[in-house]
């Protein structure tokens, strides 16, 4: 059995999910569509996959079972919505939409109709991070008291002229395209963001969007945490992510490349680590992939796609409901840089003079 699917979206991203699901085994990429019709005709004439500029037709061809969105994050929440009103399984580029509520609404209209949904954070299938879940649902640190999650990269190194990532409104800025990376590895590790506190979105050769991004965030059972995300740091060769996760029994550091493990040995000591420093390798990590382009993790959140498909069990791993939480984040650390003061999940706003006191609240303290 093949599932049949098509490409919405052919810049970066969409060219990237477009070969790795063209070379993918039991699927079969019968459509692809864009805006550009020179674009496409030119992908068309050498790949032979048809190309259709308008989306609504794309949807609506007889035996599509599957949509991977690639486009500016603005036309994520009517293209979702209109290809699960089709009854078709969607895979969406990050973040999911510009409101968690709106997040929320769609995946929930997936979800009565039985349909898989999947958001394109593929951190969530890089195998040290996996492993830093991993240990952190078995105890191995204790209780989690404390988490840092960083991002840098060097998009953004001088003025020029905005792509939609670079305009206000449009689901740009360092905000929506790299701290939610690391926001949604912190929600899958601690679930909902409780609070945010003390932001700063700051801008440095952008001109109508943030490059920078810091944030105190709250957590469930009193874990408390940081992010810094920086996509104009030119130290960096690419996206470099980082989490970092302290506990009364040890701490967890976690990049692209390994994990260091310090474990005091008063919690339960999973097999292959030890007392002390243990150190684990992303290629004794990483399960092998069919088809490699870019990074395993690519090609492994499309197998997981289809593999869901196949399933026929409805939403996993990433899924709309899932995105939808880190929308949320998204949400509370804008709003509290633009209020100074703490947002919470239930949309309190408290000014600067109150700020603690509604976050020792919030986290039980």
């Amino acid at each position: 059995m093949a599932v049949n699917v098509a490409l919405v979206g052919l810049g970066k991203m969409g060219l990237s999910h477009l070969a790795i699901a063209n070379a993918l085994d039991q699927f079969n990429v019968v459509a692809m569509c864009d805006t550009s019709g020179i674009v496409g005709g030119v992908l068309s004439k050498y790949t032979k996959i048809p190309f259709e500029e308008d989306f609504d037709k794309l949807i609506a061809l007889p035996g599509l079972q599957a949509v991977i969105i690639a486009t500016p994050t603005t036309t994520h929440d009517w293209m979702s919505r209109k290809a699960v009103e089709h009854g078709l399984h969607v895979f969406c580029e990050k973040p999911l939409t510009l409101a968690s509520s709106v997040s929320r609404e769609i995946a929930a209209a997936a979800d009565a109709k039985g349909l898989v949904t999947q958001v394109g954070y593929h951190n969530r299938f890089i195998g040290t991070f996996g492993e830093v879940k991993k240990l952190i649902e078995a105890g191995a640190i204790g209780k989690v008291t404390h988490v840092q999650a960083e991002a840098y990269g060097p998009v953004v190194l001088k003025r020029a002229k905005p792509t939609w990532r670079g305009k206000a409104g449009g689901g740009g800025g360092c905000l929506y395209d790299y701290a939610a990376h690391p926001l949604n590895l912190l929600n899958w590790y601690f679930g909902e963001t409780k609070v945010a506190s003390g932001a700063l979105l700051k801008s440095g050769f952008s001109a109508e969007v943030d490059d920078e991004v810091y944030a105190s965030l709250g957590f469930e059972d009193g874990i408390t945490g940081q992010i810094s995300v920086n996509w104009s740091d030119p130290s960096v060769r690419k996206m470099t992510t980082r989490i970092t996760v302290w506990g009364t029994g040890g701490r967890i550091y976690a990049d692209r490349q390994e994990i260091q493990v310090f474990l005091t040995g008063t919690a339960p000591i999973p097999d292959g680590y030890r007392t002390g420093w243990s150190t684990k390798y992303i290629t004794e990590l990483t399960p092998p992939v069919s088809y490699y382009l870019r990074g395993e993790e690519y090609s492994a959140q499309m197998e997981a796609f289809r593999d869901a498909i196949l399933a026929g069990k409805g939403a996993a791993e990433n899924s709309f409901a899932s995105a939808a939480v880190t929308d949320a984040s998204i949400e509370m650390i804008r709003g509290s840089a633009q209020d100074g003061g703490a947002i919470g999940s239930f949309g309190v706003t408290e000014g600067t003079p109150r700020k603690a006191g509604l976050v020792g609240r919030m986290l039980g303290r």
